[in-house]
């Protein structure tokens, strides 16, 4: 499935809800089914500064050429965002992820029903999702010269 195919099956999902509490709800279900992240992962290096709760984001690339990311929170809400960025963008090329946008975010009126400062923190977020993107794609056109 391509990440604009996973998009629109979350703006579909969330169409489904008539206001934003069922949406929050929902949220929250997504993140109670994160899968959880390895604990060697929840250190600073893999935390997001930006955030009011604290998230964790990891990233490997396999053998496939695609990146796969694991994440955690504390905090029930935050944890939903960041399976749906990990379950939209995971599994994909570097290209792929840099040139998909975030647009589906604002379809849902992600941005819209957040505090500042989850906004901030989802802004964090996407940015490290993006430098894992260019930093796998960086490191692979120097291992492929």
């Amino acid at each position: 499935m391509t990440i604009q195919e996973k998009q629109q099956q979350v703006i579909d999902e969330f169409s489904m809800f008539d206001d934003w509490m069922d949406k929050y709800s929902y949220l929250i279900e997504l993140g109670k089914e994160l899968p959880p992240i390895d604990v060697k992962y929840k250190d600073d290096k893999h935390l997001i500064s930006g955030c009011q709760s604290k998230v964790w984001l990891n990233a490997e690339m396999k053998d496939d050429g695609k990146i796969y990311f694991t994440a955690d929170s504390d905090a029930v809400i935050t944890k939903g965002i960041v399976s749906l960025l990990i379950r939209v963008f995971s599994g994909h090329t570097p290209d792929e992820i840099l040139n998909a946008g975030f647009d589906f975010l604002d379809k849902i009126g992600l941005k819209e029903h957040l505090s500042p400062t989850r906004s901030n923190g989802l802004l964090s977020m996407i940015k490290h999702i993006e430098l894992y993107a260019r930093a796998f794609k960086l490191k692979n056109n120097a291992e492929n010269k």
